[in-house]
Formats: structure tokens, sequence, C-alpha cells
């Protein structure tokens, strides 16, 4: 029997439901209108499109998108004055600098510049730290959408065997962070792997987060695993994940497609921060 589709587009319109339901009551109650603040440096293509999509949903679900589009040509002093702005600025409640940045701007310097209270990509030492000791702040969101889709499917994770393929800070180590949160028994599989596929085939839920088209065939999935592919890979036929989805969907329960899967969910739970980050401030006074 083949597995059940995860479909990431329905799960991402029904957060973003749920946001714009928030967002009024929120400018109902604090007599204010969240803000998010997008930087886009430069000219990238494929970054105006995504920032293009991230400000159309802002506005959608009632924020305020405030967005700057420096030159590629800015110093990397000049970047940071404006994140310190942004900082200071009481009707941004989100800062979201699109990566990559040109070469001659450190991205560590930039991100870490970031107030951790409007840090919505969750990305900053401090967010990432509170998230390694289980402390309450703003969650990556590409992971946050992993988790959102596992509970949406009622993937029950207590006690679970879960394998994450890949280690990045962006993904690979926050969503194994998530994961032990909601008491799985977590093994983070990287390149240096023995037996990738042995490690893999223990896992009730498989995680591929590693940048490699069709890493992971039928011989890395157990049979009934829940699995999910972060991967985005571009390849002469079109976009492919880090799973055979064909030869794993013959065994698995339920997987996500390569588009169409975790996708759609990074932009939802970017939304979801800001509120988040909105309310926080708020509370905080």
């Amino acid at each position: 029997m083949a597995a059940r589709i995860i479909d990431g587009k329905a799960v991402a319109a029904a957060v973003r439901e749920r946001v714009k339901v928030d967002v009024a009551a929120y400018v109902e109650e604090a007599g204010r209108v969240p803000g998010l603040a997008t930087v886009l440096v430069g000219e990238d293509p494929a970054s105006q499109v995504y920032v293009g999509m991230k400000r159309r949903n802002t506005e959608d679900v009632g924020m305020r998108s405030i967005h700057h589009e420096p030159e590629a040509s800015i110093r990397e002093e000049e970047l940071l004055e404006l994140v310190r702005e942004l900082n200071e600025d009481d009707d941004v409640d989100g800062i979201l600098v699109q990566l990559p940045l040109p070469a001659q701007i450190s991205e560590n310097a930039i991100v870490a510049a970031i107030d951790p209270r409007k840090d919505v990509d969750g990305l900053t030492p401090i967010n990432a730290g509170l998230l390694a000791h289980g402390d309450p702040g703003l969650v990556p969101c590409t992971p946050s959408g992993v988790m959102e889709l596992l509970a949406h499917e009622g993937v029950g994770l207590e006690g679970a065997e879960a394998v994450v393929v890949g280690r990045s800070k962006l993904v690979g180590v926050p969503v194994a962070r998530l994961l032990l949160q909601a008491n799985a028994t977590v093994t983070v599989c990287h390149s240096r792997t023995r037996d990738l596929d042995a490690t893999c085939r223990r896992a009730d839920v498989l995680v591929a987060a590693v940048g490699v088209p069709r890493l992971l065939g039928k011989e890395a999935v157990k049979e009934g695993a829940i699995v999910i592919d972060v991967g985005v890979n571009r390849l002469e036929e079109g976009l492919v994940g880090d799973v055979d989805y064909e030869a794993a969907a013959e065994v698995a329960a339920a997987i996500t497609p390569v588009p169409g899967g975790v996708g759609p969910m990074t932009i939802a739970m970017l939304l979801d921060n800001t509120l988040q980050a909105a309310r926080m401030r708020t509370t905080s006074g």
C-alpha cells in the first residue's frame, strides 16, 4: 500500500488562517499591528521571489510588511547599523535578514546583531541556546514546520525512535532538539555516519535534511515509518528531495512530497513567530 501524502500546502494554509485570526485578536487587544521587517541585500533572483512571498503572506494575515533592500555593495558596518535601527524601532516586532549575504559580509555577525526578541528566524546564539536548554524562545521556522506537520498527522513522538539526517544549525540540530523535547529518542546522522541506511531503518520518524538528492532510498525506510523530507535539490527534471520519494513511499506510512511538503510550512511558521514575538514584547513591556 502506498504511503499517505502529507500535504504541507494544506497544513500551511491552516496555520496562516489560525495566525490571521490571532493577529486580529492581538490588534484588538494591543491596539497596534505587528510588523515584520525584511532585509534583502542585492538582487539574487531566488531571494527576491522568496522575500516577495514572505511579504505578501505577512500582509495577507493582517500584519505590516516593512522592507529594506540595500545594494549588494553595502559594507558590513552599514548593514549592522540598519539592523541596530530595526532593533530600536517599536513598529518592528520581527527582523528577517534574507540569507545568503554577499561575500564581504559575515552572516554570523549580522545574525548575532539581531535583537533575540525580534529574531523570527530563531538563528541568534541566544535563541539557539534557549532551545538547547529547553527554555521558551523563538525557534527556527523550518524545524517548527516539521513539528507542526507531525502534530497534524497525529504522530505519537513520546518514546518513538527518530532519526535526523543532517546536523546544520538551520534545520538538523534544532529539529533534533524539538524531537527530544517531545520525548522521542533521537539519533542525528551526518556524512561520517557508518551504514546510514541501517541507522535510518530503525526510525519510526525519519527526517532528511542534508541536501543530497535522493540520498535515502527504500533500504533506509522502516516499514510504517513517517518520512519528513526537508531537502530541496534542483535537478534538470525539477525539484527533488533528499529521499527517493517513489521508493520510500512503497514502505512508509506517510511521507512529505518535494515540492509541497515542508517548504510551504517555513513561511507559515515565520508568520506564527512574528505574532509570538509581538506578544512577548507586549507582555514584557
